[in-house]
């Protein structure tokens, strides 16, 4: 079983950012060959626990079971919200109140919502590198979307199209690192005997 924690930063009520991080989620489930155990951590719900322990140093009980969602999980989904050409506050605030291993060599799926398109490029030249710094291994593909890509029949399938690409991509980084986790590096492709006998 897949262990998939997705982290949604959106601020407001129902949140574009939170139906982008679901939508990710399902595409991931729906493409993996196995079962997965979706854990969903809605920032908003933690702002005061996230700030108090910026503060104090201690997380509540309520985020310290958030970070150590984070720490087991098998993959991480971060999306955010961008304000201010990169990523909000609160995100960048979560993430600074991890482990500083917490996510290393974690396969991780970027993505983010704005209110047009021409703050797609934050995701390249914000979130990725926060996550290059925290030594997540991050997807190539990240999702970008705008408000219209929730409304128009075309732009949406382009954003469907966008988000079975990424999570193609992070069920395949799964896949890859379960196969190399089984693969014995002392396991000889020949016997002792066959060797001896070339």
């Amino acid at each position: 079983m897949t262990t998939l924690t997705v982290i949604s930063a959106g601020l407001s009520q129902p949140s574009s950012t939170r139906l982008l991080a679901d939508r990710l989620a399902e595409a991931v489930t729906e493409l993996s060959p196995g079962t997965v155990d979706v854990a969903n951590i809605e920032l908003r719900e933690l702002a005061h626990d996230i700030t108090n322990n910026l503060l104090t140093g201690f997380p509540s009980e309520k985020l310290r079971q958030a970070i150590a969602a984070v720490s087991g999980a098998d993959a991480l989904i971060a999306v955010t919200p961008i304000f201010s050409a990169s990523y909000s506050g609160l995100f960048k605030s979560f993430f600074d109140v991890l482990d500083r291993d917490a996510v290393a060599d974690k396969p991780t799926l970027i993505a983010a919502t704005g209110g047009s398109t021409r703050h797609s490029l934050a995701l390249e030249f914000a979130v990725r590198p926060l996550m290059s710094y925290l030594r997540a291994r991050t997807v190539p593909t990240a999702v970008f979307a705008a408000t219209e890509d929730f409304g128009a029949d075309a732009a949406g399938v382009s954003l469907t199209t966008r988000i079975d690409r990424a999570a193609g991509e992070l069920v395949s980084l799964l896949t890859d690192r379960r196969q190399a986790a089984k693969t014995d590096p002392f396991d000889l492709p020949l016997s002792f005997e066959e060797l001896l006998n070339r």
